[in-house]
Formats: structure tokens, sequence, C-alpha cells
């Protein structure tokens, strides 16, 4: 998800909200890190204290996470800033109702807007996932980028709506463990599967060789 334009290698996962990429030579694993540990904290602080607490844990855990990306990285991408922004804003009607719907709301919104902004950029011919994640991917193409663009954008479409499904069926905990587990691993499986057409199109993996 963040990038300072020194072309980092490798594939894009999503965690929360959208593909985190890889990050400087050297913190790599800190942009993934600032995705995946509020909703870990949220996860654990619900399972051990309580849904509120892990509520209000996870506003705050977000917002320190914007604080440590600006002062590790040097910038705040506009993926971490809409998180944060939602998640303060859900977070807070979640503690002043009491009722769970909000913050469980939140998720929904989020897909729902890459997915209409990436399949919108794609349709336009504009690969905006480029922009997105303020980052490149060596030696991968326009036609690459459109199509990346297009699957994520499907991709958030698909999880909007299994999150709105999982919001009517589930129990509050294991929505959460679903959102937690179930969404990063279905993730990552996704972003993997994009490797063969990320490499068609000249992703070089830094090993040498590109095709």
């Amino acid at each position: 998800m963040h990038g300072d334009g020194r072309e980092p290698h490798g594939v894009d996962v999503t965690i929360d909200s959208a593909p985190v990429a890889p990050g400087p030579k050297g913190e790599g694993w800190l942009p993934m890190a600032l995705d995946f540990g509020p909703l870990l904290v949220f996860f654990l602080a619900t399972k051990f204290i309580g849904m509120f607490a892990g509520t209000a844990a996870f506003m705050v855990a977000i917002l320190i996470a914007v604080v440590v990306s600006k002062w590790r990285l040097g910038r705040v991408s506009p993926m971490l800033w809409l998180s944060a922004i939602l998640v303060t804003f859900f977070g807070a009607l979640t503690l002043y109702f009491h009722d769970p719907a909000f913050i469980q709301a939140k998720p929904t919104i989020i897909y729902a807007f890459f997915a209409l902004m990436l399949l919108g950029g794609w349709m336009r011919g504009r690969p905006l996932l480029r922009y997105l994640l303020q980052s490149a991917y060596n030696g991968l193409t326009e036609t690459g980028w459109l199509k990346l663009s297009r699957n994520w954008g499907l991709f958030f479409a698909v999880l909007a709506v299994a999150n709105e499904v999982m919001r009517a069926t589930l129990s509050f905990d294991s929505w959460l463990a679903v959102k937690v587990w179930g969404v990063t691993i279905i993730s990552m499986v996704f972003a993997m599967a994009n490797l063969p057409m990320l490499m068609k199109h000249g992703l070089d993996l830094g090993d040498g060789k590109s095709s």
C-alpha cells in the first residue's frame, strides 16, 4: 500500500481495505503490519475484553498506524487514510449507539468504494490501482496494470456482497473471525492467482527474469 518510488518487487495482498504493495527496501513488512495490525488488535481486544472495548481499541490502533506510517514511510497512503476515517466514524457510532452494525458496515463501504473506483477507472482505460498503491511493480505494462485494476475491482465487489451476507447471517464473533482470517487468506490466494497474468505483462519478481 505504501511506497516511495523505489520500485519494490512482489505481489499485492488485501488485508482490511485494499491491496498492500511491498514497502521500501528493508521495510517490506511495515505496510502490511500497518494494515493488519489494527485489525488484529480489534480481533484480540474483542475476544478477550468485549466488542465495544475492541471497537475503541481498533480506533486507537488505526490512528497509531497513520502516525507510524507518516513517521516511518514519510507518507500515509489514500487507502490507510480512508480506512482510518471510516473506522473512527463508524467506531464512534458503534460506541454511541451500542450497536455493532455500524462497525460491521464499514468493510462493505470500503469494498464498494474501491470496486466502483477501480472498475470505473478500468472502463475509462485508467489503472487507478497504480495511483492508490503509490508504488510500482517493476516492468509491469500499462495493460498489466489495467487488468490488475479490473481484477481487484471485481474482487472488492464480491467482498462487499459477501460482507453483507455475513452481517445478516453470522454472529458478531463469527463475522469478525471470518473477516480477520478468512478474508485475509482468500485475499492472499487471489493475489497469488494474479501472478501468472502479471508476469505475462512484464512483472519482474526481482530474480533478474521477467516474462
